[in-house]
């Protein structure tokens, strides 16, 4: 996985070319940030002796698009009063908490990511494993892996998001 850092990067990246088209509450930015870091929620399957390859292990259901969907859809139901605050809300949401697993694809480790659970526990990784894998837990990631990690995810992660989010910003005040 990346570690959670690196996913609430992404959200915070999201929310800043959304602010280009519209505008989201803190608290929408935070559920966000908050979201995107969930899927890992699943570690806790291991304290259980639920296997990594089990649909209800490590990057199985709460990985999938399915829960971001479900997720993103209730908690919008909860949040947004108009219809235009649903889509946006919705939208973003959903492309934070998505944002986790299309990352966990991408890194050296684990067993894939099984976006399609419950419908299929197929692990996927894409062509480019470039992010190098966090360790699981807190304590494991205060190491010299754990650095390894930070620097992989600066260069595969927040160099192309700032470099984007610079992008996005002169494009906008050109139209000013």
């Amino acid at each position: 996985m990346a570690s959670a850092f690196g996913h609430a990067a992404a959200a915070w990246a999201i929310n800043n070319v959304l602010q280009l088209l519209t505008h989201l509450p803190v608290r929408v930015l935070f559920l966000g940030v908050i979201f995107s870091i969930l899927p890992d929620i699943d570690v806790i399957a291991f304290r259980f002796g639920i296997p990594y390859e089990s649909m209800w292990g490590h990057r199985g259901i709460t990985h999938s698009i399915l829960f971001a969907f479900v997720l993103c859809a209730l908690t919008t139901l909860m949040v947004a009063k108009t219809k235009k605050e649903h889509l946006t809300f919705f939208f973003f949401l959903f492309l934070a908490t998505l944002s986790h697993s299309l990352l966990d694809a991408l890194t050296t480790g684990g067993k894939g990511v099984a976006f399609f659970a419950p419908f299929d526990n197929t692990r996927y990784f894409f062509p480019w494993q470039v992010i190098k894998v966090s360790p699981i837990g807190v304590k494991n990631f205060f190491s010299d892996r754990g650095v390894a990690v930070l620097l992989s995810e600066l260069k595969w992660i927040g160099i192309p998001l700032l470099i984007s989010l610079f992008i996005l910003y002169i494009r906008k005040f050109k139209q000013v």
